[in-house]
Protein backbone atom coordinates (compact mmCIF):
# COMPACT_ATOMS: atom_id res chain seq x y z
CA UNK A 1 0.00 0.00 0.00
CA UNK A 2 1.05 3.43 -0.76
CA UNK A 3 -0.02 6.39 1.39
CA UNK A 4 -0.63 9.93 -0.02
CA UNK A 5 -1.02 12.59 2.27
CA UNK A 6 -1.90 16.29 1.26
CA UNK A 7 -3.12 19.60 2.97
CA UNK A 8 -5.00 22.53 1.25
CA UNK A 9 -5.79 22.94 -2.22
CA UNK A 10 -5.95 19.30 -3.53
CA UNK A 11 -7.70 17.89 -6.72
CA UNK A 12 -7.90 15.13 -9.53
CA UNK A 13 -3.78 15.76 -10.26
CA UNK A 14 -2.63 14.60 -7.16
CA UNK A 15 -5.11 11.54 -7.29
CA UNK A 16 -3.71 10.56 -10.87
CA UNK A 17 -0.18 11.39 -9.63
CA UNK A 18 -0.77 8.17 -6.42
CA UNK A 19 -2.70 6.01 -9.35
CA UNK A 20 0.67 5.90 -11.00
CA UNK A 21 3.38 6.05 -8.32
CA UNK A 22 1.23 3.06 -7.56
CA UNK A 23 1.93 1.38 -11.16
CA UNK A 24 5.55 2.29 -10.95
CA UNK A 25 5.90 0.38 -7.81
CA UNK A 26 3.68 -2.43 -8.02
CA UNK A 27 1.17 -1.68 -5.20
CA UNK A 28 -2.16 -2.99 -4.59
CA UNK A 29 -3.80 -0.42 -2.68
CA UNK A 30 -3.69 3.21 -2.59
CA UNK A 31 -4.48 5.39 0.48
CA UNK A 32 -5.06 9.52 -0.11
CA UNK A 33 -5.52 11.46 2.85
CA UNK A 34 -6.41 14.46 2.35
CA UNK A 35 -7.38 17.90 5.03
CA UNK A 36 -10.29 18.88 2.41
CA UNK A 37 -12.92 16.41 1.09
CA UNK A 38 -12.84 15.44 -1.96
CA UNK A 39 -13.97 16.35 -5.60
CA UNK A 40 -16.35 14.50 -7.59
CA UNK A 41 -13.62 14.27 -10.21
CA UNK A 42 -11.51 12.70 -7.03
CA UNK A 43 -13.16 10.33 -6.47
CA UNK A 44 -14.22 9.08 -9.96
CA UNK A 45 -10.46 8.90 -10.59
CA UNK A 46 -10.25 6.68 -7.47
CA UNK A 47 -12.85 5.02 -8.83
CA UNK A 48 -11.27 4.15 -12.40
CA UNK A 49 -7.84 2.23 -10.51
CA UNK A 50 -10.68 -0.44 -10.21
CA UNK A 51 -10.65 -3.15 -6.85
CA UNK A 52 -8.24 -5.39 -5.25
CA UNK A 53 -9.45 -8.83 -4.63
CA UNK A 54 -7.62 -10.77 -1.43
CA UNK A 55 -7.96 -14.69 -1.78
CA UNK A 56 -7.15 -14.69 1.34
CA UNK A 57 -10.57 -12.91 2.35
CA UNK A 58 -12.38 -13.69 -0.53
CA UNK A 59 -13.45 -10.18 -0.78
CA UNK A 60 -13.05 -6.88 -2.75
CA UNK A 61 -11.56 -3.63 -2.15
CA UNK A 62 -11.52 -0.25 -3.73
CA UNK A 63 -7.57 0.21 -4.60
CA UNK A 64 -7.57 3.96 -4.12
CA UNK A 65 -9.80 4.75 -1.11
CA UNK A 66 -9.91 8.95 -0.15
CA UNK A 67 -9.87 9.48 3.74
CA UNK A 68 -10.62 13.39 5.30
CA UNK A 69 -8.52 13.56 8.77
CA UNK A 70 -12.08 14.17 10.10
CA UNK A 71 -12.85 11.08 8.73
CA UNK A 72 -10.18 8.97 10.46
CA UNK A 73 -10.21 11.05 13.78
CA UNK A 74 -13.80 10.42 14.00
CA UNK A 75 -13.09 6.56 13.50
CA UNK A 76 -13.60 5.95 10.04
CA UNK A 77 -11.32 3.88 8.79
CA UNK A 78 -10.40 3.09 5.10
CA UNK A 79 -11.71 -0.56 4.00
CA UNK A 80 -8.09 -2.98 4.15
CA UNK A 81 -7.66 -6.52 3.74
CA UNK A 82 -7.12 -7.40 7.61
CA UNK A 83 -3.81 -8.78 6.92
CA UNK A 84 -3.21 -5.56 5.46
CA UNK A 85 -2.42 -4.31 8.72
CA UNK A 86 0.29 -6.43 10.37
CA UNK A 87 2.30 -5.34 7.42
CA UNK A 88 4.51 -2.55 9.54
CA UNK A 89 8.05 -3.34 10.36
CA UNK A 90 9.69 -1.92 13.66
CA UNK A 91 13.08 -0.35 12.60
CA UNK A 92 16.24 -1.59 14.47
CA UNK A 93 17.01 0.86 17.46
CA UNK A 94 20.17 2.35 17.26
CA UNK A 95 22.14 3.41 20.87
CA UNK A 96 24.22 6.44 20.85
CA UNK A 97 26.01 7.46 23.78
CA UNK A 98 24.96 10.17 25.86
CA UNK A 99 25.20 13.51 25.12
CA UNK A 100 25.92 13.17 22.29
CA UNK A 101 23.80 14.13 19.16
CA UNK A 102 24.82 12.43 15.43
CA UNK A 103 24.52 14.95 12.39
CA UNK A 104 21.64 14.84 10.36
CA UNK A 105 22.20 13.70 6.63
Amino acid sequence: MIVSVKSGHVGVTQVRDLKGTMEREKAELGLFITLDAATAPMRTEAVSAGFYHSDLWKEDYPRIQICTIEDLLAGKLPKLPRHALGGFSKAERIKQEEGKQEAML
